[in-house]
């Protein structure tokens, strides 16, 4: 029962950022433009997990939270369910773009600002996964469980499908944190990373989505804003990048 009240808490703590982001950008629903005080006060979320992230990494408590974890489930437990939920977000934010539902943004500048979020915040954990050499619960000797890649990308697109539709589709846009928290609960269910892991991944990927959304680099670059039939969609692997581009006649 223990680990069960262990786990329900953990997801816990993942629906309050939802709710408090919800609550920070109720009073900006009719002006897109963020103020510096209010842009401090979303980044406020994702800086706090990775600070709780850090404070507990190696801790007692970590280790008897992923000790108890995996005994709930058998030690032989695993379930790779993970590698597919943290695209979901990715899907939904296109599949919403083919069905006209209104987003905040141009699906070319959706895709500019995806792709950048993805790159910078990959970059930013895989060097903090080479740096710091923390080994993952299951004994994986590559040493490279802190933080979760899964989780930051995974998060990393819920962001950005929250920053899309937030104003317009909010059960779409939150939808997006469902399926990577459920992704950061199995990298731990699986014995892949430790619970600091994923709350560094899911801060790095939420505070690198903030700060592209507030900085917008390359703004005004949209060459496909006037055109209706062209698809542009990112094709993203684990540390590779492409592209699928579609004209239709």
């Amino acid at each position: 029962m223990k680990i069960y009240f262990s786990l329900i808490l953990t997801l816990l703590c993942f629906n309050i950022v939802t709710s408090q982001e919800q609550n920070l950008n109720n009073s900006n629903i009719l002006n897109d433009t963020i103020k510096p005080k209010n842009f401090l006060k979303q980044i406020v979320v994702p800086t706090s997990l990775i600070g709780l992230g850090v404070i507990i990494s190696n801790s007692h408590f970590e280790k008897e939270f992923q000790k108890e974890l995996r005994n709930s489930v058998g030690n032989n437990y695993n379930l790779p369910i993970d590698n597919y939920l943290r695209y979901v977000p990715i899907a939904e934010m296109y599949m919403a773009d083919i069905a006209g539902v209104k987003a905040k943004n141009h699906w070319f500048d959706q895709t500019k600002n995806l792709t950048i979020a993805i790159i910078i915040s990959d970059f930013i954990t895989y060097k903090l996964k080479n740096g710091i050499d923390k080994r993952r619960p299951n004994g994986d000797d590559k040493l490279e469980s802190f933080p979760s890649g899964h989780t930051s990308f995974a998060f990393t697109n819920a962001a950005v499908l929250y920053e899309e539709f937030k104003n317009t589709q909010p059960l779409i846009a939150y939808s997006g944190y469902a399926f990577a928290t459920t992704t950061g609960a199995f990298r731990m269910v699986n014995n892949a990373h430790w619970l600091s892991d994923v709350l560094v991944g899911a801060g790095i990927g939420i505070l690198v989505t903030k700060l592209v959304y507030h900085f917008e680099p390359f703004k005004k670059f949209n060459p496909f804003k006037k055109s209706k039939n062209i698809t542009f969609i990112p094709q993203i692997k684990e540390r590779s990048y492409g592209f699928y581009f579609a004209y239709q006649l």
